[in-house]
């Protein structure tokens, strides 16, 4: 098979041979552990170990190419492409990625790109030989990246995407359900004025979290007001004109939610401004927990998506799709994390 530039990718194996799925079925574990098997991975107990080998020897199973190179360590190569402009969110993944990397002597390959770049980015990343691409938000939204990954079967986990995406793999939390209950805290503070400051809308879980808050007030038999729906970018300037726009308002909210920590730590700044306590005149709450929430005073009140760990997961997936690329078709797996609410200074009962 050839690449957009001509340049010939390696051929894929027959359909008929044992696939890494039969044989952790035949021996009662998950595709996973038989990839750490495979890799040499210390983190199994002797018992599993045993009845994997097992398996692999009654069912003639032979990893492939990529899955015999990630086996000897250091030979896997994994893309990461990445043009995200929140720098704390971008910290983190690459912390999750890195140390994934190097638990497991794959090497990463990091690639930024910039607006319009997508797919000349990740040509180049498809030429260097990779096994497999890590798309973390916004690029996990990219349909001309979905399809360039489709057309390659190239392994891909797209992290934080707000849905599946057909014909690839990926790793998310519930930005609907996360929304939503982070707005009913908001509300069991007495809070009926809720301003909400929106994401990027070329990434789904902008939408989804939008969508969790206005169920949480439908629920709640509170109309929901457009006028305190600012639009944003998850860029800090962004949130800072959109809460400015909700401030300015003649009755403005008592507690504002951002979708994402930025916005938040702007919504924050705004209120400083204007002289506007936090949290006795504002709540403001924020989406990520990225080291910026605890960096702001006061300490920002968030949803802890486990961003380190999403990209930890993302990675794995890879690992075990590697391992099992008898076939021409990559694995599809969808793997949901919990979020979790962080009650910090930013938020207090309407007074």
């Amino acid at each position: 098979m050839t690449n957009g530039n001509g340049s010939v990718r390696g051929s894929r194996r027959g359909r008929g041979e044992v696939t890494i799925s039969e044989v952790a079925a035949k021996a009662g574990v998950s595709p996973m552990t038989v990839s750490r098997v495979i890799n040499g991975g210390k983190n199994v107990r002797s018992a599993t170990r045993e009845s994997v080998e097992r398996a692999i020897a009654e069912l003639d199973y032979s990893p492939n190419i990529a899955a015999r190179r990630l086996a000897a360590g250091g030979g896997v190569r994994i893309g990461l492409l990445y043009s995200n402009p929140s720098a704390a969110y971008l910290s983190e993944f690459l912390v999750g990625s890195l140390d994934e990397a190097r638990r497991n002597d794959v090497q990463l390959i990091v690639e930024k790109c910039d607006a319009g770049g997508e797919i000349a980015a990740a040509r180049h990343l498809l030429d260097s030989r990779i096994d497999g691409l890590i798309l973390p938000p916004p690029l996990c939204n990219s349909p001309e990246l979905a399809d360039l990954v489709r057309r390659e079967k190239i392994p891909a986990v797209a992290v934080a995407s707000g849905l599946p995406i057909k014909g690839i793999s990926s790793v998310n939390i519930d930005d609907f359900d996360a929304a939503r209950a982070m707005t009913d805290y908001i509300l069991s503070l007495g809070h009926r004025r809720i301003g909400f400051i929106e994401g990027s809308p070329d990434q789904a879980a902008s939408g989804r979290r939008r969508e969790g808050y206005v169920a949480a007030l439908t629920e709640a038999g509170i109309d929901v007001d457009p006028a305190l729906i600012a639009p944003g970018l998850f860029t800090y300037r962004s949130g800072l004109a959109a809460a400015e726009r909700l401030l300015d308002l003649p009755e403005r909210p008592t507690a504002i939610f951002a979708s994402n920590d930025d916005m938040a730590a702007a919504t924050v700044a705004a209120a400083h401004r204007r002289a506007i306590d936090v949290p006795r005149q504002l709540t403001v709450c924020g989406f990520d927990d990225t080291a910026l929430a605890t960096t702001i005073w006061p300490e920002l009140t968030t949803v802890r998506q486990p961003i380190s760990d999403m990209s930890c997961a993302a990675l794995q997936i890879l690992m075990a799709d590697i391992a099992s690329r008898n076939g021409d078709e990559p694995l599809e797996r969808c793997e949901i994390v919990d979020f979790t609410l962080i009650p910090r200074e930013t938020t207090a009962p309407l007074q």
